[in-house]
């Protein structure tokens, strides 16, 4: 396999062109990277088209002409049909190919991709991100990755064009355990928070002022510096979509429970969200939360 780091030569595959991939598949254009992608609507990856990336018209076409594959899809259901299905990404690859799934997934189906990968002498990290559509735009999203060391050590300058807090956490499903341990403390940290503005608000309190001064103590956090004045602004637009927080979440639950570890924060979170599908917030941004509490 050709060095990595020699972008003239080395050709990336991308699967998954939203909000994050799009942004993501960019940042690797401009860094001068050769792009190959590939995503169910053609006219969705338009402005990367116009950019220099090549359409490909199926998940082969790009495996067979492409060094390594990125994915960023929606559903663990999707990453397996991807990865696992006849004709998909493993029964396509060549070999020495490195093939990271960015997808917030499970972790069994991560550990499941690496060994049938690794079969066939294929490289596969799992590798979700968290920083949402900001963080993929500036190219400074946190990377939480699993797999081989020699494998992510491949890998790093690739993922060093996409985010800026990179973390090797070991074996393959690291990656993801890794994300579900994000996942839960921030939407038990957002549930925290729903409750402070509420509470300050019926105390008679400022609550902007009530979070200018946690900030500065130790109940500070990314949640309550980016989205607490939000909330209380009534600023709901997505960065983060609620519908993605109650599948990762539910993926977390699962999880937990496959490893008999109790998570009552976590049940209450998910039911929490969940509630605010319910109410039909299932595609503004996750602060929309505190909708619940004020209803």
């Amino acid at each position: 396999m050709r060095e990595i780091e020699n972008k003239n030569s080395m050709v990336i595959g991308f699967i998954g062109i939203g909000v994050m991939g799009s942004a993501m598949a960019k940042n690797l254009l401009l860094s001068g990277y050769k792009i190959n992608i590939y995503t169910r609507s053609k006219k969705k990856a338009s402005d990367l088209i116009r950019l220099g990336a090549n359409w490909m018209e199926s998940v082969s076409e790009v495996t067979l002409n492409s060094d390594v594959i990125i994915t960023m899809v929606g559903l663990p259901s999707d990453v397996e049909d991807l990865y696992l299905k006849k004709d998909g990404i493993i029964d396509n690859a060549k070999k020495g190919t490195i093939v990271i799934d960015m997808t917030t997934s499970k972790p069994s189906l991560a550990k499941k991709i690496f060994q049938k990968a690794l079969s066939k002498g294929i490289l596969a990290l799992d590798a979700p991100v968290s920083g949402g559509e900001d963080g993929a735009k500036n190219g400074s999203l946190t990377i939480m990755v699993g797999g081989s060391e020699f494998d992510f050590k491949k890998a790093l300058p690739i993922l060093e064009t996409v985010g800026k807090n990179i973390y090797y956490k070991g074996t393959a499903g690291a990656g993801q355990y890794t994300k579900i341990c994000n996942q839960v403390a921030m939407a038990n940290n957002m549930v925290g928070i729903c409750e402070v503005i509420i509470f300050a608000k019926k105390a008679g309190l400022d609550p902007k002022g009530i979070i200018r001064t946690l900030t500065n103590g130790t109940s500070n956090s990314w949640v309550m510096e980016n989205l607490a004045n939000k909330m209380i602004e009534g600023d709901f637009k997505p960065g983060f979509y609620v519908k993605h927080i109650v599948k990762d979440l539910t993926i977390a639950y699962e999880t937990f429970e496959e490893m008999n570890v109790d998570a009552p924060g976590l049940k209450l979170s998910l039911s929490l969200f969940k509630q605010l599908v319910e109410m039909g917030e299932e595609n503004n941004g996750t602060r929309a939360l505190i909708k619940v509490y004020e209803t």
